[in-house]
């Protein structure tokens, strides 16, 4: 891997970490509709679905005979994780403080939000391993969900009566978490193919069980539309660096 990769692909696990924070920096400004989440939502989920499925799959399955076992490995890891460990996680109840009161339910939402965002880095910083195109498409796909999920938790915290300051160190750190993880493939990039299988996993199982269940609570027909913007945009964005030579 070249260093100026190497050097692209930390930038971006950064500004993915950034969008957390700044997620959460928004969150303590002022309050916000919950409907322009809502199509945050469906556009990240739209762009989310087609990486994967048009490209994460693709990739690993060409680097690892284990792709498929991985990419489901993966899946369920975060559906257990958030039936167990985080029981009380789901990510479109967040800015629903009626839903989140108790600090045991702020921690699981934590939690469950630091685990995503964990593999969030791994998925980027493999990608990136692989090709840096791929790298830059699967930023593109995470980063849209990440400001999302650092006002998701953000809200969390107020909602458990948590102060401002804390509202922000949470979101920092599920920021913290994507760094750790893209730092940590970086490190092994022997692990790549299963990295990036595993990764496919979690990040289909955020975009179909976590995000659509969430545009699906809306029956507007422009939120709907606005899941298939994002697959157009996956396209847009793909064709673009192709003509870019990236």
């Amino acid at each position: 891997m070249s260093e100026s990769h190497l050097g692209l692909g930390l930038l971006c696990v950064g500004l993915a970490a950034l969008a957390n924070l700044v997620g959460g920096i928004l969150v303590t400004l002022r309050d916000w509709d919950d409907r322009v989440l809502r199509f945050a939502i469906a556009l990240g989920a739209g762009f989310m679905l087609a990486a994967v499925i048009l490209k994460m799959v693709p990739e690993s399955q060409r680097l690892t005979s284990l792709a498929p076992a991985l990419v489901l490995a993966g899946y369920l890891l975060v559906h257990l994780f958030e039936h167990t460990v985080a029981p009380h996680f789901h990510f479109g109840e967040e800015t629903h403080p009626e839903l989140l009161v108790s600090a045991r339910a702020g921690v699981s939402a934590l939690l469950g939000l630091v685990v995503h965002s964990f593999f969030d880095g791994i998925s980027i910083g493999s990608a990136f391993i692989i090709d840096r195109a791929l790298g830059l498409l699967v930023f593109t796909a995470i980063v849209l969900h990440k400001a999302p999920e650092g006002f998701a938790i953000a809200s969390v915290v107020l909602a458990t009566r948590g102060s401002r300051r804390s509202a922000l160190l949470a979101a920092a750190a599920v920021g913290g978490a994507s760094i750790l993880g893209g730092f940590s493939i970086f490190g092994m990039q022997t692990l790549v193919g299963p990295a990036l299988a595993v990764s496919a996993g979690v990040t289909l199982y955020v975009a179909a069980s976590d995000l659509v269940p969430e545009v699906n609570r809306d029956q507007g027909v422009g939120i709907a539309l606005t899941v298939f913007l994002g697959v157009l945009l996956y396209y847009a964005t793909e064709r673009m660096l192709d003509a870019l030579g990236l």
